[in-house]
C-alpha cells in the first residue's frame, strides 16, 4: 500500500515540476511514508525523521512531509510537538496537505477531513513517474482503504481509518490507464480486499470487479491481496479459477492455528474452518499456491497452543508463511486488555522452528518444477540475470542477452530451492506443457 501512494505523490510532484533525487541533502521536497504495523517499522520511522533536523538546520527552506501510518487519520497535535521541524504531515493514501502546502493553497477545501479530500488524488488517472515510465511491469492499486474489522492485535483500522471502497470506475479506470503505460501485471490491494465493493452506493463485489479488469486490454496478470477467510467466496474462487488473467495465487492469512488464540485475536473463524477454505480453494482452482500470516507469541499462546499452529502448517503445506512475532500497538485492544506475556527470546524460538518447517515445505513444494516449462513475466534484472515470476508467484532466475523487460516466456526449470527457482528460456515455437 505503501508503495501505491508514495508512486502517486511522485506523479503529483512531478506535475508540479519537482524532479526526484536520490539523496535527501540534495532535494527540495523530501517526503517520508511511514509504516507502523509493528513497534519495529515505527522506531525506524521515527528514526529517520529525527535524522532529518540537521538537514532541515543546515537548510531550512527544504520542505519536509512525513505521511502514512505514523501520521494516522486522527490529527497530529503530538507529532507536530515531536517533530515541530517537519513542515506538512499527510495521513495515509493522501497527497493532499503536501500539494495545497508547496501551491499555498489555503482554501477549507483541504482543511476538511472528509472521503471526498482523500480521493481526490485518486481519481483513476495516475501518470507513473519519469523513473517508472517504460520499466514497470507490476503495479499496485488500492481498492480498499482503511479496515472497520479491528482485529485486536492490529493498529490499521486506527491510523488509516474506517473501511472505504474506491468507486469502480476510478479503479477500472486506474487499471486502464496502467496498461496504456506498458505495466502488463496488477495487484489489487486492501487491508480485507475481499470487502470490496460493500461500503459502495451501488454495492458490488470483488469478483464483479475483476470480472471489468479481465477486459482492459494490453493487461496480462491480475493478483489480490490480501483476502481474510470469512469473505473468501465461491464466487471469488470461481474468478480465479475460470478467467486465465487471474493469477492462481491466493494470499489468505490465518494467523494462528488454535480456536482460542483466535477467539482473542477477533478473527472470527476457526482453525478447522481455515482447512476447509483451504481443502476448497485448492479443489476449484487446480495447480494454486497459497500464502499465509502467522503471529507468534499472541498474548495468552502457550506451548500447546503454538504446537497447534506448528502442526497445521505441517498438516496444509502452504507456499508461503509470512511470519511476525507480535509486537505491542499502543491503543489496540490487546494493548489495553491483553500482557504480553510470551517472552521475546520465546517468540523468537518458535519463529525459528516454523521458519525451519517452512524451509523444507517450500522445498518441497517447488521440487515438483524441476524439469517443467512454466510461463515467467520478467520484471527486471537482478545482477546480471533476469527475474520473474510464475503465475503461482515463484520467483525465477534466468540468464539471457534478450531484453526480456516485460514479457512473458516459457522458462523450463532446472534448479529449485525453497525461495526462488532458476531456468533457461524455451522456443516460443517449440511445443511445450506449460505448468500453471
Amino acid at each position: 500500500m505503501n508503495v501505491a501512494d508514495s508512486r502517486r505523490v511522485a506523479s503529483a510532484l512531478e506535475d508540479l515540476d519537482y524532479q526526484p533525487t536520490d539523496r535527501a541533502e540534495d532535494a527540495d521536497v523530501v517526503v517520508l511514508n511511514t509504516c507502523v504495523v509493528r513497534q519495529s517499522a515505527e522506531d525506524s520511522a521515527v528514526g529517520r525523521i529525527s535524522s532529518l533536523k540537521n538537514l532541515k538546520k543546515g537548510r531550512p527552506n527544504v520542505v519536509i512531509n512525513v505521511m502514512g501510518c505514523l501520521v494516522g487519520v486522527k490529527g497530529t497535535r503530538d507529532l507536530e510537538e515531536q517533530f515541530p521541524y517537519v513542515d506538512v504531515f499527510s495521513a495515509p493514501s493522501d497527497p493532499g496537505p503536501l500539494m495545497a502546502y508547496l501551491t499555498q493553497d489555503d482554501s477549507k477545501e483541504w482543511e476538511q477531513e472528509t472521503t471526498s479530500r482523500r480521493f481526490a488524488y485518486m481519481d483513476g488517472e495516475l501518470t507513473l513517474p519519469a523513473a517508472d515510465q517504460d520499466h514497470l511491469v507490476s503495479a499496485f492499486v488500492p481498492i480498499v482503504l482503511g479496515c472497520s474489522h479491528a482485529c485486536t492485535y492490529c493498529i490499521i483500522p486506527y491510523r488509516r481509518g474506517v473501511e472505504r471502497s474506491r468507486p469502480v470506475e476510478d479503479v477500472v479506470n486506474e487499471v486502464r490507464s496502467l496498461a496504456s503505460q506498458g505495466v502488463k501485471e496488477i495487484t489489487l490491494l486492501g487491508q480485507i480486499v475481499d470487502r470490496y465493493g460493500l461500503d459502495l452506493p451501488e454495492k458490488t463485489s470483488l469478483a464483479a470487479l475483476l470480472r471489468l479488469i479481465h477486459e482492459v486490454e494490453g493487461l496480462e496478470r491480475i493478483r489480490f491481496l490480501t483476502s481474510h477467510p470469512n469473505w473468501f467466496s465461491k464466487d471469488l474462487m470461481d474468478v480465479v479459477a475460470d478467467l486465465p488473467k487471474l493469477m492462481p495465487h491466493i494470499e489468505v492469512p490465518h494467523q494462528a492455528g488454535h480456536d482460542e488464540v483466535l477467539k482473542a485475536m477477533k478473527r472470527e473463524y476457526s482453525v478447522d474452518q481455515y482447512r476447509q477454505l483451504v481443502h476448497d480453494i485448492r479443489d476449484r482452482i487446480p495447480g494454486v499456491s497459497i500464502a499465509t500470516d502467522v503471529i507468534l507469541g499472541f498474548p495468552g499462546e502457550t506451548e500447546e497452543y503454538f504446537q497447534s499452529s506448528f502442526d497445521i502448517l505441517k498438516e496444509l503445506k502452504l507456499d508461503v508463511v509470512h511470519l511476525a512475532r507480535y509486537s505491542v500497538r499502543p491503543g489496540t485492544v490487546a494493548a489495553r486488555k491483553m500482557e504480553d506475556d510470551v517472552q521475546d527470546e520465546e517468540k523468537w524460538r518458535r519463529f525459528r522452528l516454523i521458519e525451519e518447517l517452512q524451509k523444507g515445505i517450500s522445498e518441497e513444494i517447488n521440487r515438483a518444477y524441476q524439469d517443467q516449462t512454466v510461463e515467467v513475466l520478467f520484471e527486471g534484472l537482478n545482477k546480471g540475470r533476469w527475474r520473474g515470476r510464475t503465475p503461482t508467484n515463484k520467483l525465477v532466475f534466468v540468464e539471457s542477452d534478450q531484453n526480456l523487460l516485460g514479457k512473458i516466456k516459457p522458462v523450463s526449470i532446472t534448479w529449485t530451492g525453497p525461495w526462488s527457482m532458476q531456468g533457461r528460456l524455451q522456443r516460443d515455437s517449440m511445443g511445450y506443457k506449460v505448468q500453471r
